[in-house]
């Protein structure tokens, strides 16, 4: 079994910073993406920043130059940093993970997984 936990939400004031943390636990398999997603109410959950194995980032057009995605391959972690906080950052923030998940069975299988989300909350 694989899980996610998200850690480092929190609320903050217009022009802070918060870093936001993922771990993936469980045996038999490898990550072969991460990303971090965001869903304000009322809205779709949208793509904030992704990086894959090789390390290649992309990120929304609204968090460029502010945040900045990174991974510790060893741990099985990710995380975002979060710069230049603006109110409209509040969202709930979500952590996925696309795995390549061994079993001795069926080989490798891409496999997808969300953590819960955590909350931030950006005050002006």
């Amino acid at each position: 079994q694989v899980q996610l936990v998200e850690s480092g939400g929190g609320l903050v004031q217009a022009g802070g910073s918060l870093r936001l943390s993922c771990a993936a636990s469980g045996s038999g398999f490898s990550i072969n993406a991460w990303g971090w997603y965001r869903q304000a109410p009322g809205k779709q959950r949208e793509l904030v920043a992704t990086i894959n194995s090789g390390g290649s980032t992309n990120y929304a057009d609204s968090v460029k130059g502010r945040f900045s995605i990174s991974r510790d391959s060893t741990r099985k972690m990710v995380y975002l940093q979060m710069n230049s906080l603006k109110p409209e950052d509040t969202a709930v923030y979500y952590c996925h993970a696309a795995l390549s998940l061994y079993s001795l069975s069926r080989g490798y299988t891409v496999n997808d997984y969300w953590g819960q989300g955590t909350q931030v909350t950006v005050s002006s």
